[in-house]
């Protein structure tokens, strides 16, 4: 393995966290607009009186 400069090892730690959290906002993103989706369109389908 190479031998990075201190400056290069503290790019890559922040890199590895930045990552790690945006996947773990994107996961929950995705888990919550599937959840309110989910419940508002079951709401949508009970107010919706046309018959079509």
């Amino acid at each position: 393995m190479p031998q990075l400069s201190p400056l290069n090892w503290i790019f890559l730690f922040i890199l590895f966290w930045t990552a790690v959290l945006s996947l773990s906002i994107l996961i929950w993103w995705s888990k919550k607009i599937f959840f309110q989706s989910s419940t508002s369109t079951s709401s949508i389908v009970k107010e919706n009186k046309w018959n079509w």
